[in-house]
């Protein structure tokens, strides 16, 4: 597991409202209790898919302060929607978060030219993953 410090613009406010894009399952379920368990006047949402994701964003049905965005889903990928959600000026500005199993330089690097704030590559331990997410929620 590896904290990465890739990036000068580092988020280190505290969130109140976060959104999960991630289409596994238990990856959810174990952020959703983390982040209740660091913060409880965190509200998250979850969702499996990024093209509804993307389609909530636009209509307004989710203003979240912070976007954590898995890579590899189906349909639309972490990349794909990146990538979109930058080209869109009232949503451009959210902070994208990459949290993803993925942990390649390139794809760090890559994933910072589009735009994203900063990439966590996924703990393997509960106790990681509260550490990371006391870092950003508080």
């Amino acid at each position: 597991m590896r904290f990465s410090s890739q990036f000068d613009n580092r988020i280190t406010m505290p969130f109140q409202n976060v959104l999960l894009i991630d289409d596994d399952e238990d990856d959810q379920e174990i952020f959703l209790a983390a982040a209740k368990e660091v913060s409880g006047d965190v509200k998250c949402t979850s969702l499996f898919d990024a093209r509804e994701a993307l389609k909530k964003l636009e209509i307004g049905e989710l203003v979240p302060d912070v976007i954590f965005l898995d890579l590899n889903m189906p349909m639309m990928n972490g990349q794909q929607f990146l990538t979109e959600i930058k080209k869109k000026l009232d949503l451009k500005s959210i902070p994208i978060i990459i949290f993803s199993t993925s942990a390649n330089d390139d794809t760090i690097v890559r994933m910072k030219a589009l735009g994203a704030h900063d990439f966590i590559t996924k703990p393997n331990r509960y106790d990681q993953f509260l550490t990371i997410l006391k870092k950003l929620l508080n």
